[in-house]
C-alpha cells in the first residue's frame, strides 16, 4: 500500500474520531471533549444558533446546566477530500434529547439530520472549522413519566454528565494502573 493511501486512511479515521468525540462532548457535557471537536476560529451554524464555535460552546454548556439527557449517533459519514489539509464531510445523525423547557416542565425531541461539515488539518491535526447542521426530521415526544431504571429495573447505572459518567471512572481506573 503507497504511504498517500495509508495517509488518506489515517486522516479518515482522525475526522470520524473527531466526530466521536463531538458527540462524547455534547452528550456527556464534556467540556474538553467538546471543544476538542472545533478549531478556536471555527463557525458553527447550528439550528437556532448561529455563530462562531465558542458561542456555541456557551449555549450548549448553559443547556448542561439544567441537566438534560442527551444521545447523538453518527452514521453514513462520507469524506470527500478537497485537498490534504480540508475535506468536505457530510454526516448523519439521530439525536434524542430530553430536559426541561422554559417553563420547567419535561421535553423530549427526537432530531435526524446532517452535520455538513469543512474539516481543516492543522499541525496534524483534524478538527471542524465549519458546521452546518441540516434537520431533516424534528419530532416532540412525550417523555416517559417514570425513569428508565424503575421502569425496566436496571441495576447498571444510566449515563451522566462528565464526570460521573462510567466511562471517565474506568478511563480513570485504567490509566492509574498502568503507572
Amino acid at each position: 500500500m503507497s504511504q498517500a493511501k495509508i495517509t488518506e486512511l489515517r486522516d479518515r479515521e482522525a475526522i470520524r474520531d473527531c466526530l466521536y468525540r463531538y458527540c462524547r462532548g455534547i452528550d456527556r457535557a464534556d467540556e474538553a471533549a467538546l471543544r476538542s471537536a472545533y478549531w478556536p476560529d471555527a463557525h458553527d451554524n447550528h439550528g437556532a444558533y448561529c455563530g462562531s464555535a465558542e458561542g456555541f460552546f456557551e449555549v450548549a454548556f448553559g443547556l448542561f446546566k439544567t441537566g438534560p439527557r442527551l444521545i447523538h449517533q453518527i452514521t453514513n459519514v462520507l469524506i470527500e477530500f478537497i485537498d490534504p489539509a480540508e475535506a468536505v464531510v457530510e454526516s448523519y445523525f439521530t439525536a434524542l434529547q430530553r430536559g426541561p423547557d422554559n417553563d420547567g416542565e419535561a421535553r423530549q425531541v427526537l432530531l435526524c439530520g446532517r452535520y455538513c461539515d469543512l474539516f481543516q488539518k492543522r499541525e496534524g491535526a483534524w478538527r471542524i472549522a465549519e458546521r452546518t447542521v441540516v434537520y431533516d426530521w424534528l419530532e416532540e415526544q412525550t417523555p416517559p413519566a417514570v425513569p428508565e431504571a424503575e421502569r425496566f429495573g436496571l441495576r447498571q447505572p444510566i449515563g451522566a454528565a462528565h464526570p460521573n459518567d462510567p466511562v471517565y471512572a474506568l478511563k480513570k481506573r485504567r490509566s492509574s494502573s498502568s503507572r
